[in-house]
């Protein structure tokens, strides 16, 4: 027994009982109507999985418009259940127009009840389709939801950053590709995330490659999929990420890091709007705007032909460049106050604040690490305080500790402190990086730098 509701809605009371005995040795619940006003004030009918509808009512009339009508009724309340219409007069032409009305099926009385029991669960199927079609396209937009939940805020209210923000505003709405450039560090995601938030295309997803982390020889798996079977690990068929981001905003990341050839490979995909899987001669077409993004100078690769010129064109429609921290001297205190109060809610410190004279050397810094520099700087000064006012001694910066490479440490103290500094430089002022390139704890460098710091 399928467990599924049916409801019969006849005139014809012989009809709702032979109907009624027929179905409920396959169906769990059987509901029968003599008058089909009844629907109108029938709240389960949204729960209904197949409604078996006559088409006349009236006495002396078979036009089936009646039939019709309620069909009509019926859907605008429960637009999924399957409707089969049921009448004891025969026309091509009413068969067609209730299935065009949105009727699955139809059934002329007499019916055979071989044939009737096929038909119904012809329409159980359906409904059954259609459900899960239905919840599939709920998790999508839940998973959409997530995928897209910005987390990071572009924070800032400099001059700088307002007309990249405006720029950004006339651009979104458009779908020409655009190429966000700027150094490490200083948000070129976030405004690539921005583009696709304030775009026509902010319900569909935002699908985010790092190229610089793809090898060669998973380029074209990773982006454009492959068929099972067609390389050893491909297990099972797999779309790439140009399939994933279709209808939505494909971003691609680090993309001056690509080599000649794949850059040749990216350029038909971009051109051509078609991928092809690999293992597969099937073109596949992809709808997706496009946002690359790269710290290096993509122009003077082109001159040193490092990088296709026609690929730039294609990318570089419009380009944002987004300005590094030191070009954003008022944005600096409230960055630091916004990452201050993250951090110190996530550690269990708060009531931190930063004294005017800390204010002063955070702003007067350069941040060669931009906003991931500031990011880890008041990182590690909140784990590290030990009071509610954060002085300039308690901020580790680069410039005040580096020791000078050119006259050379004198002590072995000097010498750790430069290995220190050296790692902290080249890991964007990231602990647990820096920790792992010296081979010791991240608790341990804490430690010492606390230590140094506090002489």
């Amino acid at each position: 027994m399928l467990d599924a509701k049916i409801l019969v809605i006849d005139d014809n009371k012989s009809v709702l009982s032979a109907l009624e005995i027929l179905l409920q040795f396959e169906y769990s619940s059987v509901t029968t109507f003599s008058n089909p006003n009844q629907i109108s004030s029938y709240r389960e009918l949204k729960n209904c999985d197949i409604v078996l509808l006559d088409m006349n009512f009236s006495a002396g009339v078979n036009t089936g418009n009646e039939g019709l009508y309620w069909l009509r009724e019926i859907k605008k309340k429960a637009p999924q259940i399957s409707v089969i219409m049921m009448t004891a007069y025969g026309a091509v032409d009413l068969a067609v127009k209730a299935l065009k009305e949105g009727a699955s099926d139809f059934i002329l009385k007499p019916w055979n009840n071989d044939k009737l029991l096929a038909t119904v669960k012809s329409a159980y199927e359906l409904r059954k389709s259609k459900k899960e079609l239905s919840q599939l396209k709920q998790k999508e937009s839940q998973l959409r939801q997530v995928i897209n939940e910005n987390k990071n805020y572009i924070i800032g209210n400099s001059k700088a950053l307002t007309t990249v923000l405006n720029l950004v505003e006339k651009v979104a709405k458009t779908d020409v590709n655009v190429l966000v450039t700027g150094e490490n560090g200083t948000g070129k995601e976030l405004i690539a995330r921005e583009l696709h938030k304030l775009s026509t295309r902010n319900t569909e997803v935002f699908i985010g490659v790092d190229m610089g982390s793809i090898s060669e020889s998973l380029f074209e798996s990773e982006l454009f999929g492959h068929t099972k079977g067609s390389f050893t690990d491909a297990k099972e068929d797999r779309a790439g990420k140009f399939e994933a981001a279709s209808g939505g905003t494909l971003f691609l990341d680090e993309i001056g890091n690509l080599s000649l050839q794949t850059q040749a490979k990216l350029l038909s995909a971009i051109q051509n709007k078609v991928i092809v899987r690999v293992g597969s001669n099937k073109p596949i077409s992809v709808d997706i705007r496009l946002v690359c993004a790269t710290n290096c100078n993509l122009d003077q690769m082109v001159a040193d032909g490092l990088f296709r010129e026609d690929l730039l064109y294609r990318i570089n429609t419009i380009r944002v460049e987004v300005p590094a921290l030191r070009e954003r001297e008022d944005d600096v205190l409230i960055l630091a106050d916004f990452y201050l109060n993250k951090f110190a809610k996530k550690y269990g410190k708060l009531g931190l604040r930063i004294n005017q004279a800390a204010q002063e050397r955070l702003k007067s810094y350069q941040w060669p690490g931009n906003i991931r520099e500031l990011l880890h700087t008041i990182e590690r000064t909140v784990i590290l305080s030990e009071g509610n006012v954060l002085k300039p001694t308690d901020f580790l910066l680069h410039a005040n500790s580096l020791v000078s490479i050119a006259s050379g440490p004198d002590t072995l103290e000097e010498m750790e402190l430069l290995m220190i500094t050296n790692a902290l430089n080249k890991n964007d002022g990231n602990y647990s990086a820096a920790a792992e390139q010296l081979g010791i704890s991240r608790q341990t460098l804490y430690n010492k730098i606390k230590k140094k710091t506090n002489k």
